[in-house]
């Protein structure tokens, strides 16, 4: 017979794993998102400086976007087999290459350039993401939501850092001759290759054999994911990110330029951007006791409802007025941010182990995907119209998936929803 004693120790030495690999977890997140929102803040104008239009403007976030769309996918492919670190890594090294190809293409002038290296980046965004998956299988299904939330808030860091790194890098790219621009790709570079080391040496060992419900792999052929998607709780969390993906990536992405265009400088750009990001991040573990508390469905109609508000305020509010953007857009961050937190937890549970994480880059890819037609859409709305007219258009696309959630409001989605 054991003894309580010696079961108690190897218990509490794989709790102090599961704490070490979210933190590990946690510091990658922190590293890329900085360089990830450095790099897309100062990819807007980038396109501007090139170009000499605002009708392009979209298009270098498009590009990220769709490498993290795909990223999602790519990186997610036999985690049963390999586990979490080898994709992970592999983002954060494509990014790495990324963020050199962007610093070219701009010296250049040259926008396929600067467009692949954005792309590239695109991939270590993903591995950002695709880390709050890691974390939260570790953990217990009432705790996913905490577990969840709080990697996701390491994006705070980077939501305060980023921006606030495009003026001194700026600088420091003019010491060495370059386009002021070419700063934010170099604070990309950086912390990239810095996340890159962290992941390679921390994640030991692989959080996918920590993994509360792994199930070991086999030879036997993999469940499709068709069944995966007719399931209540795996609808309503697909159509829930996709809409506030799409939503908050319209009015993000024009407000550089909304701004810009009125008179301010890079450093008022810089201070309303870091207001959203903020509220895309810094409310993440609220959110996650929120969801396990409350449940996905409620909180994801919280943060439609919290979109549309944002939406409708930016499209009437003055343009002047830095206080009211700075309010607007770390309001429009967090109503993304219930969606986010919320959809995502919900695709932790009620959902088989043996698909689970194809599932998440399927449902990642797609959310990501809309995200870039999205952007592609702002540049050209902005330069045929204007701020307010984004907005609204915003404010349009919520009817869609509201009345689909609220029709699926009794359903049984899943365990704790």
């Amino acid at each position: 017979m054991i003894a309580a004693g010696d079961q108690t120790a190897p218990m509490q030495e794989t709790a102090s794993v599961r704490k070490r690999l979210s933190a590990v977890l946690f510091g990658g997140v922190a590293l890329g998102s900085t360089a990830y929102i450095a790099a897309v803040t100062i990819a807007t104008l980038a396109v501007d400086e090139i170009t000499g239009s605002a009708a392009l403007a979209g298009v270098p976030g498009a590009t990220a976007t769709l490498g993290t769309a795909v990223g999602t996918s790519l990186l997610t492919r036999n985690v049963a087999r390999r586990g979490r670190r080898p994709g992970l890594a592999a983002g954060y090294a494509a990014a790495v290459v990324g963020s050199g190809l962007s610093i070219l293409g701009l010296t250049t002038d040259s926008l396929p350039l600067l467009l692949v290296g954005m792309a590239l980046l695109g991939l270590g965004n993903a591995s950002g993401h695709l880390a709050r998956y890691a974390a939260a299988e570790m953990f217990p299904e009432d705790r996913r939501g905490r577990a969840l939330g709080t990697v996701v808030w390491a994006g705070t860091i980077g939501s305060v850092l980023g921006p606030a790194l495009l003026q001194p890098s700026g600088r420091v790219a003019v010491d060495l001759g370059r386009s002021e621009l070419a700063g934010g790709f170099l604070v990309s570079f950086v912390f990239m290759g810095i996340a890159l080391a962290l992941y390679l040496v921390g994640l030991r060992p692989d959080p996918a054999t920590l993994a509360i419900d792994r199930l070991e792999p086999t030879d036997a052929p993999p469940v499709g994911l068709g069944p995966a998607f007719r399931l209540p709780v795996v609808r309503v969390a697909l159509i829930a990110m996709t809409a506030g993906q799409v939503v908050m990536v319209m009015i993000m992405t024009s407000t550089p330029l909304h701004i810009h265009h009125h008179g301010s400088d890079l450093g008022i750009v810089g201070l309303v951007m870091s207001a959203h990001t903020l509220g895309m991040f810094a409310l993440s573990p609220l959110t996650g006791r929120l969801t396990d508390r409350w449940g996905g469905y409620r909180v994801i109609m919280w943060g439609m409802a919290l979109l549309g508000l944002s939406a409708l305020v930016a499209a009437y509010g003055p343009n002047d007025s830095t206080t009211l953007l700075v309010v607007v857009l770390f309001a429009l961050g967090y109503g993304w941010n219930l969606a986010f937190v919320a959809g995502s937890s919900m695709l932790t549970i009620g959902v088989g182990s043996d698909i689970r994480s194809r599932l998440q880059g399927r449902v990642d890819s797609l959310t990501w995907t809309a995200g870039a037609l999205a952007s592609v859409s702002s540049g050209v709305i902005y330069q045929a119209s204007d701020y307010r007219a984004i907005s609204l258009i915003g404010l349009l696309l919520l009817v869609v998936p509201v009345v689909f959630m609220f029709r699926h409001r009794g359903a049984p989605l899943a365990v704790g929803t």
